[in-house]
């Protein structure tokens, strides 16, 4: 192809990629992916454009979000800034997404300048359509995680060392150099492994290269340690020693090598057996479900392989065959791609069935090449073959049928697999969607919304969009559902709602099923008292009453069963009592010393085995006689064990004969 033309082919193929990922991204991960490191990210690149590389969160361990380290009075993120800053570079050209598609098409771009190196440029812009096609790229790209953006420098270093390797020209060489330092900043260990058979050419190189050849390779070297030595100053700056890294401090043994590694309450014994066995299960899925073609595809790559060594690849072929290498055998030694697949004696469990085996994103590049290169050499066997038995005429049209079908037959796998991929992850957004219905248009305005804790104390785990701004200015602040009254009084000026959901939180299979925006309300006085009325249905044969604080324990029935139930508890000086249509069987007044729940649930019974509960967590504090109390949590449980998170009453969305009634207000101690 000559250099116009095929620059126009270029631009046309990274604008579709583009496009095509910005589509994925809008329409399939509106809400964000199960891997929660999105929300990290974005939280980073949104303090980056603040100048932040720190938070200070006004009250100590409500405001932390998803891996972040705590450190005194602030937080700062376990991952480097520089995937974030490529993200907040979007935001500045007018939205987060557009870094994906900008990200999407460099990388493309790249893709077909390798090839170009090392093949023709028709095999380049092949490569390019194949890493367009690969469900791995297509989802990864539109999603908030580093891969692809590492991916981008990585390519920007190896086409920038081949260009200069070819041209001798310096500037390239310097690309070469600044990409690798970046790439190493992003994600070091991922920079280390690309790098590796390039490093391995440029000794190889120096061996005959002259003067010339050792300036060029000095110069790639020495920008490269620029990056290196920004990453101990950024380590020193946020850690406090150049040698600790952020994710280190985090956790300590979540890092690369064999033995005891850990984080958080995940621990596993990573040996070399277990290593070997995942990342043998990691790349197999890689070459069968997550490139074009599936199968197909791997096999044009060991033609194209195959087709290289029968001719004596050329050094440059020889750095592209490296990765397989570098990149594959690697990554055995870092224990993530074991977390990736879950449970391993379970098929398509963990990440890596919505996402992919996105540590092993940079082995795209040299699988496209090389069935690119395949694919190049097959037809050009196929046409010598036709055109030596048959007429010229005819040979070119079996030629461009056999190539029809062949096309055919990848295009038709590579459909099933982004098929079904997409579809796995639309039936996490649909879920998405129920959950996040309460914030559609965006959070009440000046408010304060306290969240559960499904996952632990931690924001944006698995609540990604509910973040805060930097400096917790923003239109909605969000904390954590654990201390609402210390929250409160941070926030004075705010007003207080409680996001509730009703179900597990497994997105994945369809759970939960609605969600609630509940304003809160605070009320004070020398007592305070909660009224509701719940729906007792049809079938139930009585309702017992049970309040419960840190303290004790008391027990109610209610001895007339009709169609709903009055109940009022009051919480004076210290005591709780429960009134209304029940009377009590048990003696003995629960007390509330400082700051509790006081829990109230109700069992509806429908005999042997059967029955439900409402179940009421009121916040109190008691204080030099002085009670204050925020509205409750409310849920309607199944079953015992669904109350405590996971079993919200939503309003509209509760079975006939369910219902809630409640009100907080101030009352005065009984006389």
């Amino acid at each position: 192809m000559r250099d116009r033309p095929a620059r126009l082919a270029t631009a046309a193929l990274a604008l579709c990629g583009a496009v095509v990922v910005w589509t994925v991204s809008t329409q399939v991960f509106p809400n964000y992916s199960l891997n929660h490191d999105e929300g990290v990210y974005l939280q980073q690149a949104a303090m980056l454009l603040d100048g932040q590389l720190n938070l200070y969160p006004p009250v100590e361990g409500a405001l932390r979000p998803w891996f972040f380290v705590e450190d005194g009075g602030r937080l700062y993120p376990k991952y480097a800034p520089v995937p974030a800053a490529m993200f907040a570079v979007g935001r500045l050209l007018g939205g987060y997404r557009l870094a994906l598609a900008g990200i999407a098409a460099a990388n493309l771009a790249l893709v077909v300048g390798v090839g170009r190196e090392v093949f023709d440029a028709r095999t380049g812009l092949l490569a390019g359509v194949f890493v367009l096609a690969s469900p791995l790229f297509l989802l990864d790209s539109a999603v908030f995680l580093p891969y692809a953006p590492t991916a981008l420098l990585n390519l920007l270093f190896a086409y920038g060392y081949l260009r200069a390797d070819r041209t001798g020209d310096r500037r390239w060489a310097a690309v070469a150099g600044l990409a690798a330092g970046l790439a190493f900043f992003a994600r070091p260990y991922t920079a280390v492994l690309f790098a590796a058979p390039f490093v391995a050419h440029a000794l190889w190189a120096l061996r005959g290269g002259g003067r010339a050849a050792l300036e060029r390779q000095a110069l790639t070297a020495v920008l490269g340690l620029l990056g290196v030595g920004l990453t101990l100053a950024y380590n020193a700056v946020v850690t406090g020693s150049p040698w600790l890294f952020p994710y280190q401090a985090f956790a300590p043994l979540d890092g690369l090598g064999f033995g005891r590694r850990e984080i958080l309450a995940h621990d596993v014994d990573y040996t070399p057996a277990l290593a070997l066995r995942a990342n043998v299960e990691v790349v197999r899925l890689f070459f069968t479900e997550w490139i074009a073609g599936g199968a197909l595809g791997a096999a044009l790559a060991v033609v194209g392989l195959v087709g290289v060594a029968r001719r004596r690849p050329s050094s440059r072929q020889a750095v592209l065959a490296g990765l397989f290498v570098s990149v594959a055998v690697g990554n055995v030694y870092f224990w993530g791609n074991y977390n990736v697949l879950g449970d391993l004696d379970r098929a398509g469990d963990g990440l890596v069935s919505a996402l992919g085996p996105y540590y092993h994103f940079d082995l795209l590049l040299p699988t496209a090449a090389f069935a690119a290169a395949g694919t190049m050499w097959l037809g050009r066997l196929l046409y010598r073959t036709l055109d030596a038995r048959l007429d010229p005429r005819l040979a070119r049209g079996v030629l461009v049928l056999a190539l029809i079908v062949g096309a055919g037959a990848v295009g038709a796998v590579t459909v099933v697999e982004i098929d079904e991929r997409v579809e796995r992850n639309v039936e996490v957004t649909e879920t998405y969607e129920d959950a996040y219905e309460p914030f559609e248009g965006g959070p009440p305005e000046n408010s304060l919304v306290l969240l559960p804790d499904p996952y632990g104390d931690w924001l944006n785990h698995p609540f990604q969009p509910l973040r805060n701004d930097p400096g917790f200015d923003g239109r909605a602040v969000y904390a954590i559902d654990d201390r609402p009254f210390e929250v409160a009084e941070a926030f004075p000026d705010r007003r207080l709602y409680r996001y509730t959901y009703r179900g597990a939180w497994a997105p994945h299979a369809g759970s939960p099923e609605a969600a609630r925006l509940q304003r809160v309300r605070e009320v004070s006085g020398s007592g305070v008292r909660l009224d509701a009325t719940v729906g007792v249905p049809d079938g139930a044969v009585g309702v017992t009453v049970r309040v419960a604080t840190d303290d004790g324990v008391a027990y109610y029935i209610a001895p007339n069963v009709s169609e709903s139930l009055d109940v009022d508890l009051t919480v004076s000086g210290e005591e709780v009592r429960v009134g209304g249509d029940v009377r009590p069987v048990e003696n003995g007044t629960p007390t509330v010393d400082g700051r509790d729940d006081v829990r109230l649930t109700l069992f509806v019974d429908y005999g042997p085995g059967g029955g439900f509960a409402y179940r009421f967590d009121l916040p109190v504090e008691v204080t030099d006689g002085r009670v204050r109390a925020l509205s409750p949590r409310i849920e309607y449980c199944r079953n015992a064990r669904a109350c405590g998170g996971a079993a919200a009453y939503v309003p509209g969305s509760a079975p006939e004969g369910v219902s809630v009634r409640s009100n907080v207000s101030a009352a005065e101690p009984n006389p």
